[in-house]
């Protein structure tokens, strides 16, 4: 009972600093999907991409769209273990140079100690994916505020048998 109210005022500064979630335009989202596709080793239009958030964080998969194109598999998981790799050193260069130096959230992310994200890559059989999370309220949202902007800009198809694994609060 006595941490009802602390609870209270928990959710009302959150809810209040969470930006509104708009989607990019179309001349935008064209922009980004021509720079995205300079940058990734994997065809795009092969591949489906989403970005799910969770409680400490969220879940970016990248799955071919044909199981058995193990060209595109190995590609796309070469490139997320790099892209991993990369976030944990604190280097965030790919997501600016495709979203901007603005992007919601990127700021804030790239202030981060090492060790204050886990940027934690897994091989899917049809692709991978990246696990994002930490205990930190801060980092929380800004993960929250970068996947807003990934969504807006690249859109987000669901995978529904992606997207169940991630959605209960122990993620």
């Amino acid at each position: 009972m006595k941490y009802y109210p602390l609870l209270f005022v928990g959710l009302l500064c959150f809810s209040t600093t969470t930006p509104a979630f708009e989607k990019a335009s179309p001349d935008q989202m064209a922009e980004v999907q021509y720079r995205q596709q300079q940058m990734v080793p994997y065809s795009l239009d092969q591949t489906l991409q989403t970005f799910s958030k969770t409680v400490h964080g969220g879940v970016q998969h990248v799955i071919t769209k044909s199981p058995g194109n193990t060209r595109e598999i190995k590609s796309i998981q070469a490139h997320l273990h790099k892209i991993a790799d990369e976030f944990r050193k604190g280097d965030f260069s790919v997501t600016e140079r495709m979203h901007g130096p603005d992007m919601p959230g990127l700021a804030q992310l790239k202030r981060a100690e090492p060790d204050d994200i886990k940027f934690e890559y897994k091989a899917l059989a049809n692709g991978g994916q990246i696990h994002y999370s930490t205990e930190y309220p801060q980092y929380v949202q800004a993960l929250h505020e970068w996947f807003d902007a990934q969504i807006s800009e690249h859109g987000n198809v669901i995978v529904p048998e992606h997207k169940k694994h991630h959605a209960t609060p122990a993620e």
